[in-house]
Parts: structure tokens; C-alpha cells; sequence
């Protein structure tokens, strides 16, 4: 497969991710598109990676894949607990972290 194609999926899924991120109010869609962000930017390092022949993107990609499962377990955990407390996953109705 040509870089130039798995960079412009990568493109495409970071926009999405993005996109969800700044038009979503719910915190779970929120944190989905997160992930989708970081995925896509770890297909480009892997595409970036494999088009220079040099494992060490790879490498970093598993450590960021291992990174973002810590990442999944915390953020669920917090978003449970807020769920619990407020009764909402809306991001505008969940003040609780603010002063």
C-alpha cells in the first residue's frame, strides 16, 4: 500500500477524531474520538516508520498503544465515577473538576 494512502487515512481518522472531539458534548463520544485521534497518529508513525525501513516508530507505537490502555482504564474509571455522582455524561453539565 503507498504511504500517500495511509497517510491520508491517518488524515482522515485525526480529522474525525477531532471533529467528534469539538462537536460532541458527551464525554464518552469525547473520549472515543481521543483514542481515535492517538491511533491515527500511530498509523502514521508505523506508515512514517516502515517507508524509512527503522523499526524504532514501531517500537513506540507499542509503548503508545500500551500508554493509552493505562489511559482507557483511568478515563473509564473517571467517567464511571462522574456518572455516578452527576447522573450525566454531558461535558457542559460535569463542573466537577472546576474550582
Amino acid at each position: 500500500m503507498p504511504l500517500n494512502w495511509v497517510l491520508a487515512l491517518s488524515a482522515v481518522l485525526f480529522s474525525l477524531g477531532a471533529l467528534g472531539v469539538l462537536i460532541k458534548r458527551n464525554i464518552i463520544i469525547m473520549f472515543m474520538s481521543i483514542e481515535l485521534m492517538l491511533n491515527a497518529a500511530n498509523i502514521a508513525l508505523v506508515a512514517f516508520s516502515k517507508a524509512h525501513n527503522n523499526l524504532d516508530g514501531q517500537v513506540i507505537v507499542f509503548f503508545t498503544i500500551t500508554l493509552a490502555a493505562a489511559e482507557v482504564a483511568i478515563g473509564l474509571a473517571i467517567i464511571v465515577a462522574l456518572f455516578r455522582l452527576r447522573r450525566t455524561v454531558d461535558a457542559d453539565k460535569a463542573t466537577l473538576l472546576r474550582w
